[in-house]
């Protein structure tokens, strides 16, 4: 919860900006490496989510590998503190330029998502001399039922090899000369609410794909369940740090693990989200004939998630917690500056009576906020404030000064 000294200074500050709670950041790394050990789970932090360098370098200095999607992702991965030997390389369109690289880097391992990169990760590796390593994504043919475009594990996708494929699989695996098999990785969507009912059935077909694999004599050294644990938007506060001890409790319960075989998981958003605030301030009030309008700094450019998928963010008036005896239910469309329709960050948005300046808090943002910005408009990109040290935040510029 941001707290009326954070307030007081945002009020000095230019807007939008993002704003991390590193106390947060910390408190929830620290359980996360916690359970890791306990439940001898090894963990991979899928950059993607956020890739802000001071976020990494705290995450790996805790023992975290990567889990990256672009050759970019994972040369920055090595750049914050995270050793190749922690850190992987999924993404369905890997070009040959970041394969050659990341064979030179000797990552951990590609997380390979069809026959053909399978086949050419070999060919490439072959051409320079090196060995490689892979494990090979599975569709485990189970919904999530979250977000259409955030499901991942259904058997007709761009992402990940089906059972029809499996016998043609075991049969290159075998032929390519130049790579070393690790194992299995699944993912089945992000936003996962319902945890132990969902991971359950994800356990129980992926120990079914395991076995059909080692019966048909194709060793599986390791088995990786992706990521998906979801967090609260709605009450970001209730839940801070989401509930990660049923998501590894689930998975330990749920997968047989022969000797020697190794487990892991791949938290982004559930790691990051809630440490996370993108800041903003109210430009205008438009009063309409039936709505009534605020009009802020920050706008789809600046987390597209809402725009895009029609995602929740709990919206916050900060400055109105300064003035408590002014009305405290009035009902806006809160809407961004970019020229787009559906720059929207909620409609029908109970919130305290607000007015030109006041700031506004767009909460859970730490996750596929900075990391999914964009220059659309010619709008600056929204820059990082950190909770210990706000000191090297941009100030407010009065353009109106005598």
């Amino acid at each position: 919860m941001l707290d009326v000294k954070n307030i007081e200074f945002f009020e000095k500050v230019d807007t939008p900006f993002y704003f991390y709670d590193m106390d947060l950041l910390r408190t929830t790394v620290g359980k996360v490496s916690a359970l890791s050990s306990r439940y001898g789970i090894d963990v991979h932090y899928a950059v993607k989510a956020n890739e802000e360098k001071r976020i990494l370098e705290y995450i790996s200095s805790n023992g975290i590998g990567a889990d990256c999607v672009s050759g970019n992702e994972v040369m920055h991965a090595l750049d914050c503190g995270f050793p190749a030997d922690k850190v992987v390389f999924a993404g369905v369109g890997k070009s040959d330029g970041e394969i050659a690289e990341a064979i030179r880097a000797d990552i951990s391992a590609f997380n390979c998502e069809s026959l053909q990169e399978i086949y050419i990760i070999n060919a490439m590796a072959a051409r320079l001399g090196r060995r490689a390593r892979i494990a090979v994504r599975i569709n485990p043919g189970v919904d999530a039922h979250t977000h259409r475009y955030i499901t991942t594990g259904t058997y007709e996708n761009k992402f990940g090899i089906s059972d029809h494929e499996f016998t043609a699989l075991a049969d290159l695996l075998r032929r390519c000369r130049w790579l070393d098999f690790q194992g299995l990785h699944f993912h089945v969507g992000s936003q996962i609410t319902d945890v132990r009912n969902v991971f359950s059935l994800v356990c129980g077909r992926v120990n079914s794909i395991v076995s059909w694999f080692e019966d048909h004599g194709v060793q599986v050294g390791s088995i990786n369940l992706g990521g998906g644990l979801g967090v609260d938007y709605e009450d970001p506060d209730g839940q801070p740090v989401p509930d990660f001890e049923t998501w590894f409790r689930t998975v330990d319960e749920g997968i047989r693990r022969r000797p020697g075989q190794t487990l892991h998981l791949e938290p982004g958003r559930s790691i990051v989200a809630q440490c996370g605030t993108l800041v903003s301030r109210v430009l205008f009030v438009k009063v309409g004939e039936t709505k009534n309008f605020l009009i802020l700094d920050a706008g789809m450019t600046d987390l597209i998630r809402p725009a895009l998928y029609g995602a929740y963010h709990k919206i916050e008036n900060l400055s109105a917690r300064l003035r408590p005896n002014l009305p405290q239910s009035q009902v806006y469309d809160v809407v961004g500056p970019v020229c787009e329709s559906s720059d929207v960050w909620g409609a029908g948005r109970f919130l305290p009576f607000s007015v030109r300046g006041d700031l506004m808090a767009i909460r859970s943002a730490g996750a596929y906020g900075q990391s999914m910005s964009s220059r659309y408009n010619m709008r600056n990109l929204a820059p990082a404030v950190y909770s210990d040290d706000m000191h090297g935040a941009r100030l407010r510029t009065e353009y109106f000064q005598e």
